[in-house]
């Protein structure tokens, strides 16, 4: 059966398409449109009014499984990314046993076919165990699957080890993601240093922390000539940093995820457990200055850092809780404030979501070309819905957004030509 999505504005970052169209889907490729009308045999969307894209990536999540499967499984963790539009997202290895091997890299994929709601490219760790004293088994979990590695929630803390992982990398083709937190500087912190932390009598963690960390790795790249990558990018400084080792022509590429151009140190005064994150909520200075970085290019990715935990996880005290947020169902409705405003034309916002992930990541982009995979979603740019998290999907129900209206929705994702709606 031809499915047939008719009347959508078709927004296709990698091949400079915008405009109003039909997409045809045979199968699990898009077609070419057939020179014969509609008939029996075709299921016709009618995507009036809607926004028609490839589907989105997250290069940055955390899908708990296996070990923690109480927080998050593969499967639900899948359902949440596809209710937000996501056909490919990338877990992080902070798992149980970690996956810093073939057997666990083998586990995740085999769990998420099951699932099926999208892909799941699972992230390897840079070093067993993510304790940072030996490399992992990169060339065997590149085979068996991983997409790029990282010891996501841990840094590596020794230079010359993470040099050795870059070399390592490049070798296999895979992109180093960093975690870039100087664990000397951070060590108790639980939000940013500055006059909030001072203020509420709370541990800080300065934002030379992070920045530290992004210099050395900046300069490990430089040395090695490897693709390294800049996960949740939190500060100004930051921001500048990268900013000049792209001019210097460094193969440096960045994230940042929505609740650091959303939201600042300022919330944690109520000392709501679902704003701790690490890296921490910054100032108002630094959310300017992300945003700042996701308009000129500087921050090509826009990614979730879905770390969902149970309930009881964080009903306790700030300095007892976990860092994490639940993001993956909310972040494409978040990012779509940048363009109601003006600040990033949609299909620039698009591209942060598709393009760019996948570059990064050393694949070939999504598109929307006939011949491509039908991995797609649907947007409804101008409907309005409220956050409320008893109807998340994820199990991770900690959502720093409970209680904000937001405009710009996905309505559908069509994964491998199957189609997938949530109403929420």
């Amino acid at each position: 059966m031809t499915l047939i999505i008719r009347g959508g504005r078709v927004i296709d970052p990698a091949n400079g398409m915008d405009g109003i169209r039909d997409i045809y889907i045979e199968g699990d490729k898009i077609i070419q449109p057939p020179k014969t009308k509609k008939t029996s045999s075709s299921e016709v969307i009618d995507a009036r009014g809607l926004i028609v894209a490839p589907g989105l990536i997250d290069m940055h999540c955390h899908l708990r499984e296996p070990g923690f499967e109480y927080k998050e499984d593969i499967a639900s963790g899948a359902r949440a990314a596809a209710a937000g539009g996501f056909t490919t997202i990338c877990c992080m290895p902070n798992t149980n046993p970690v996956n810093d091997s073939r057997s666990v890299t083998e586990f995740i994929i085999g769990q998420a076919k099951k699932a099926g709601f999208c892909k799941v490219l699972p992230i390897g760790a840079i070093t067993k165990g993510s304790m940072g004293t030996e490399l992992a088994e990169m060339g065997e979990m590149a085979e068996a699957g991983c997409t790029g590695f990282s010891d996501d929630g841990k840094p590596v803390a020794n230079a010359e080890m993470m040099r050795h992982a870059l070399e390592y990398a490049k070798t296999f083709g895979r992109t180093i993601i960093s975690h870039c937190e100087e664990p000397a500087l951070s060590a108790g912190g639980v939000m940013n240093e500055g006059a909030v932390s001072a203020r509420l009598g709370l541990r800080g963690i300065p934002s030379a922390a992070e920045e530290v960390m992004v210099a050395r790795d900046i300069s490990l790249a430089r040395l090695t000539g490897a693709r390294l990558h800049v996960a949740h990018v939190s500060t100004a400084g930051s921001v500048e940093l990268i900013r000049r080792a792209k001019a210097e022509g460094i193969s440096v590429t960045a994230e940042t995820c929505p609740h650091y151009f959303t939201l600042t140190d300022e919330g944690v005064v109520s000392y709501n457990t679902y704003l701790k994150v690490n890296p921490p909520l910054r100032t108002e200075a630094d959310r300017k200055a992300i945003i700042g970085g996701l308009e000129d290019g500087t921050i090509d990715v826009i990614a979730t850092d879905h770390a969902p935990h149970a309930a009881s996880e964080k009903d306790v005290e700030f300095d007892l809780a976990p860092f994490g947020i639940s993001g993956l169902e909310t972040a494409l409705a978040l990012a779509m404030a940048l363009a109601h405003s003006g600040l990033i034309p949609m299909a620039e916002l698009l591209r942060k979501f598709t393009v760019n992930p996948a570059l990064a990541l050393g694949m070939a982009p999504p598109s929307l070309l006939p011949g491509s995979p039908a991995d797609i979603v649907l947007i409804d740019p101008e409907t309005e819905k409220t956050v409320r998290p008893e109807i998340l999907l994820s199990k991770g129900k900690n959502t720093a957004f409970s209680g904000l209206v937001l405009k710009g929705w996905p309505v559908m994702t069509i994964h491998e030509g199957k189609k997938i709606e949530f109403k929420h």
